[in-house]
């Protein structure tokens, strides 16, 4: 798989991250709901098509899809965390329909090829994203559609600036990173979602830019400490290796920049997020 120059990213999702989005699984499928409804809902799936979720981690949409395409269908989730995969096998365990590829989605090789292709925040981990969407592209029958979700312009997403903002003024600023590299707002822009997909080869590509709420499943308090484990407080936390009594500060200046959200109704942390369709020709 390093071929492909996403040795990175499969270390990263394999190790203590991986563990640590096992740990989180409950909670995250619940704030991120939104999200996987949004992209079943453009997947028009149905009964009897075999369905190819890249990146599914720890297995939502993977039951999500095998609920729509019954025992007919099928689902194969693909992913380079075997911690997440592991978990993922465990929650689907009674459903026949359902299969897991531990690996590279860009190396795919499968037979008989898909009817669709869906994603809940997994394909802004390539190296060369028009080589990947490619491959992918590659396991699908002709008229196959794709449909998937990516996180939308940096600003408008409070989920990574607030824990960023906090993490820096209690424990100083991260090295600055590229954000057009692999990793979650690799596909911020539409634009370039466009060129990537047109150059992939696929036609009628459609990226809707989406204000939604994400809807975290407990307090304030929570949030601020599964923030403190992953993310961008999280990568601080690990990079700086705070005191007890700094991470306590940290999670609580996340705790407090939060509960504007908690007031005058349920807790929701709003998102931008672009939805995006395309088809195999």
């Amino acid at each position: 798989m390093s071929d492909h120059n996403n040795s990175d990213q499969i270390e990263f999702w394999s190790s203590k991250a991986g563990h640590k989005w096992v740990a989180r699984q409950a909670e995250l499928d619940t704030l991120m709901k939104p999200v996987l409804d949004g992209v079943l809902a453009r997947a028009e799936l149905n009964s009897g098509l075999r369905v190819l979720d890249i990146g599914c981690g720890a297995g939502a949409a993977c039951l999500a899809a095998a609920e729509a395409v019954g025992t007919a269908g099928a689902v194969l989730g693909v992913d380079v965390s075997e911690p997440l995969l592991n978990l993922a096998r465990k929650r689907s365990a009674a459903l026949p329909q359902i299969a897991f590829h531990h690996g590279d989605a860009t190396a795919l090789q499968l037979d008989p090829p898909y009817d669709r292709l869906i994603s809940r925040f997994g394909v802004m981990f390539f190296a060369d994203p028009v080589l990947s969407f490619r491959r992918m592209a590659a396991q699908l029958t002709p008229g196959a559609r794709m449909s998937f979700a990516a996180w939308g312009q940096i600003p408008e997403n409070p989920f990574f600036t607030l824990p960023a903002r906090a993490a820096r003024a209690t424990l100083g600023a991260m090295p600055k990173s590229d954000p057009d590299a692999p990793g979650p707002f690799a596909l911020r822009d539409p634009e370039r979602i466009q060129a990537i997909l047109t150059q992939a080869g696929l036609t009628e590509v459609r990226c809707e830019v989406a204000k939604i709420d994400l809807t975290p499943a407990g307090s304030v308090d929570d949030l601020a400490q599964q923030m403190c484990d992953i993310g961008p407080a999280g990568g601080a936390v690990t990079h700086f290796e705070p005191s007890a009594k700094q991470v306590d500060e940290l999670r609580q200046t996340i705790a407090d920049a939060l509960r504007p959200f908690a007031e005058n109704g349920p807790f929701h942390l709003p998102a931008e997020i672009n939805f995006v369709t395309a088809i195999k020709p």
